[in-house]
């Protein structure tokens, strides 16, 4: 089992690790860069190339059956379902094959919604505290089901 992270835009990088190395999980950390890499022998960090989707398309090409992905990106997330993989959003809420088709869907509607009035004020709510605690309950429970 590894635990992947889409880290370039990650707020739960520093939870992740300190689940993952509790439970002695492997957890790699991918982005096209700027991210400090930790000194934690479970955790490795790739870099990937600039440019769109690069580290999607490495996690992807590798996540598979007993994976964990941790993304916000509903694209990825639809690829490493399809790929067996579990995935994780940043605020602890779990994609399903059952259930992506319904999330991309919303996902396409809202791009369209912003498309059409450029004018168009706001955007998603804010993380705080019960979005991280709703993470690591969510990956603990998760990482320790396998």
């Amino acid at each position: 089992m590894t635990l992947y992270i889409d880290a370039d835009a990650c707020p739960v990088k520093a939870e992740a690790e300190r689940v993952a190395t509790r439970l002695g999980v492997t957890m790699v950390l991918v982005s096209n860069g700027g991210i400090r890499p930790s000194a934690n022998p479970l955790v490795q960090s790739v870099f990937v190339a600039n440019g769109p989707d690069e580290a999607d398309k490495w996690i992807a090409e590798r996540a598979g059956p007993g994976d964990v992905v941790v993304t916000g990106d509903i694209p990825l997330a639809a690829r490493c379902l399809e790929g067996g993989a579990r995935v994780i959003k940043h605020d602890g809420v779990e994609l399903t094959r059952a259930g992506i088709g319904m999330v991309l869907a919303t996902r396409d509607l809202m791009a369209d919604l912003r498309a059409a009035d450029p004018f168009r004020q706001g955007g998603g709510k804010m993380f705080g505290k019960a979005d991280r605690s709703r993470f690591l309950d969510v990956l603990d429970r998760v990482l320790r089901a396998k």
